[in-house]
């Protein structure tokens, strides 16, 4: 099945990639979950409007993404949310909270996609999470998250 990715997969490409996949995989996983559509000759010409946005909001040059790497080491982030009683939290932390936080603390913009949280975090206290900033480059940072 050929298709065309509109996000990044790791271990298939980054979007505007026109990829080959199994029937399967692309039928019941990918393009159900919206990470590709399928290839015609139509979409074909949506590669380009998929190729320009990626650009625009990618970090572009391996040198770029060590600067921002630098620049997220030195960043102390703190997430106030609420918790309960024995310090759990109502829910969980979200890549897009913790892509907030960054830029409230004075950080680079990031993008959500690009955050990788291991386990959920759903306690108060400090949690590292790791960012893939570029596809050689990445960066890891403590987020404290602590009662509002």
């Amino acid at each position: 099945m050929k298709l065309i990715l509109t996000q990044q997969v790791s271990g298939l490409g980054e979007p505007g990639d026109v990829i080959e996949v199994k029937d399967g995989y692309g039928r019941n996983y990918l393009v159900p979950r919206g990470f590709a559509i399928k290839w015609t000759r139509g979409a074909e010409r949506q590669i380009e409007s998929i190729k320009k946005a990626r650009s625009a909001r990618e970090i572009a040059t391996v040198e770029h993404a060590k600067e921002v790497a630098g620049r997220l080491k030195s960043l102390k982030v703190t997430l106030r949310t609420r918790t309960g009683s024995n310090g759990r939290l109502f829910g969980a932390v979200t890549p897009a909270d913790i892509a907030e936080a960054v830029k409230a603390a004075d950080g680079p913009d990031l993008d959500r996609r690009r955050i990788e949280i291991g386990n959920p975090i759903k306690t108060v206290g400090t949690h590292r999470v790791s960012i893939r900033l570029h596809s050689d480059v990445n960066a890891t940072i403590d987020v404290d998250v602590v009662e509002a």
